[in-house]
């Protein structure tokens, strides 16, 4: 694929985010996404007083919380009182206050006004196109001779349907995101050019500066991206060892990132300490004093036990990390769903074949390596931090995995590319699925379970698909490279036209 060619389709899904995620931001009902009430009131409250809100005891009530989401947010029912979100970093609200200050006076498209809250939105909006420029770069980067792995990663994080809901919602996770986006981008080409460099040569010091800027505005933002310094730590560690670094240059290295980080972030501490006191110079002590009522582990296992606590946890994040919207309540098809797990499964199959195949060929360079283990890394950091939070209160949301969207969307490139690469490989993920319906079958009947009619059948038809095609992929003609293309880009085309069902079929009737 030409340059030009790569740019153009670059553009295309850039353009078409931006329509997607404008729908999202403008039919999505006010407050139909979680938390936006309190992340929005923390942004008025700056705006019209010029000053942090402090969190405080009535900031959060569970009770009403029940209420006025069963009750879908109606005009007659407040959200002045959720301001649970009031410990939050402030970079986000500093930016985006301005937004509301701006707008404040223009209402949103909605049965009840919301000033400036369509404007907190479409700024949400805007740092979501800058994840997908930054994913692809980071893929372009790893792979520069497979502009369609990078082109899948842009399409991928722009059309997932609940990253659309979560890129149009007034809140700092996207931002978050945003910053955690550019540390990987920074970390990828830093490990992939030390392999060109003298192994005796030192870091830039302008990398050690940015990469210390921005995980001081990390600390500014969300304390769910703070793994970002133990990315930045192990990358470092791994140059030392490389080149067999002295204390004197691992002094120089930890000040070049840890001074300006300290610099940003060291004062925000400081007022946390003097509101709240020692040693929370997070706000989460405090926060969790707050937030009373909301359902622990430990009373869900004493409930339903471990059992159902694993199948809730699998199901539900798998099915909110792609569709589940408003306040987890609103689903789609659950045919959908069954759809996007085969082919999850193919996607990982497809993937293991990469794996082995890249082992027995040496097909990747160390520096390839190295960097698609920094993007393991984040992922692993993630579901480590997606792990501790739900130790702590019972939040099966996918969207909170989204800190690992580059590295899922460059992995879900990678198999299914992978996949669909030659014909031996598609016969494998074609009997993988035939051996699946099989095992489904069986499990049915055996296990005097109804017959899961609708699984099998996908299983089985996309098998017939996958087989077909590697018929026609053993012919090198341009035909078997049209339908290689568009086999590969017909998941990603999918994704987009899900978000538009996800919308209007889904979003819209239920919570409108």
């Amino acid at each position: 694929m030409s340059f030009n060619r790569t740019r153009a389709a670059l553009l295309l899904i850039l353009l078409v985010y931006f329509v997607l995620a404008s729908l999202y931001a403008v039919y999505t009902p006010a407050w139909q996404a979680p938390d936006e009430p309190a992340h929005y009131n923390y942004v008025r409250y700056l705006a019209e007083n010029g000053r942090f809100p402090v969190l405080q005891q009535g900031d959060y009530a569970q009770a009403y919380l029940n209420q006025i989401t069963a009750a879908r947010f109606p005009p007659d029912m407040s959200i002045d009182s959720l301001r649970y979100e009031s410990h939050q970093p402030p970079l986000y609200y500093l930016l985006a206050a301005p937004m509301y200050r701006l707008f404040d006076n223009a209402p949103g498209p909605w049965a009840t006004p919301a000033p400036g809250l369509l404007a907190l939105r479409l700024f949400s909006v805007l740092q979501g196109a800058g994840i997908i420029l930054l994913g692809y770069a980071v893929a372009r980067r790893i792979f520069p001779a497979r502009p369609s792995l990078a082109l899948g990663t842009a399409a991928f994080i722009a059309f997932l349907p609940r990253n659309l809901a979560a890129a149009a919602q007034a809140g700092n996770d996207t931002l978050a995101e945003l910053l955690l986006a550019a540390v990987l981008l920074a970390l990828v080409e830093w490990v992939l050019s030390a392999g060109a460099s003298s192994p005796g040569k030192p870091a830039p010091v302008r990398r050690l500066v940015w990469l210390g800027v921005l995980l001081g505005l990390i600390a500014l933002t969300k304390t769910t991206a703070y793994f970002a310094l133990a990315l930045i730590l192990g990358v470092l560690a791994w140059d030392w060892r490389r080149q067999r670094a002295d204390a004197g240059r691992i002094v120089r290295d930890l000040c070049l990132v840890g001074l300006p980080a300290a610099l940003l972030a060291l004062p925000w501490y400081a007022r946390d300490l003097h509101v709240y006191g020692w040693p929370d110079f997070l706000g989460l002590r405090r926060h969790d004093l707050i937030v009373v009522g909301q359902l622990r582990p430990a009373d869900y296992l004493a409930l339903h036990g471990w059992g159902a606590y694993v199948r809730q946890l699998v199901i539900e994040t798998f099915e909110s990390f792609w569709a589940v919207f408003g306040w987890m309540g609103v689903f789609i098809d659950v045919r959908i769903y069954q759809a996007l797990a085969l082919l999850s499964l193919a996607v990982a199959g497809g993937l293991a074949l990469h794996e082995r195949q890249a082992r027995s060929r040496a097909a990747l360079t160390a520096g390839q390596r190295l960097a698609l283990r920094v993007l393991a890394a984040s992922a692993v950091f993630s579901v480590l931090v997606y792990a501790w939070y739900n130790g702590q209160f019972v939040q099966f949301q996918g969207r909170y995995l989204f800190t690992a969207l580059i590295p899922v969307a460059i992995a879900f490139g990678l198999g299914w590319d992978q996949a669909l690469r030659s014909p031996g490989n598609l016969r494998l993920v074609a009997g993988g699925l035939l051996v699946l319906a099989v095992a489904l079958a069986g499990w049915g009947l055996l296990a005097a379970h109804s017959l899961p009619k609708w699984p099998i059948a996908m299983a089985l038809l996309g098998s017939a698909i996958l087989a077909g095609c590697s018929c026609v992929s053993c012919a090198e003609s341009r035909s078997a490279r049209l339908l290689n293309g568009l086999m590969f880009a017909a998941p990603y085309a999918g994704l987009s036209l899900l978000a538009v069902y996800a919308l209007f079929g889904a979003i819209v009737p239920q919570l409108g």
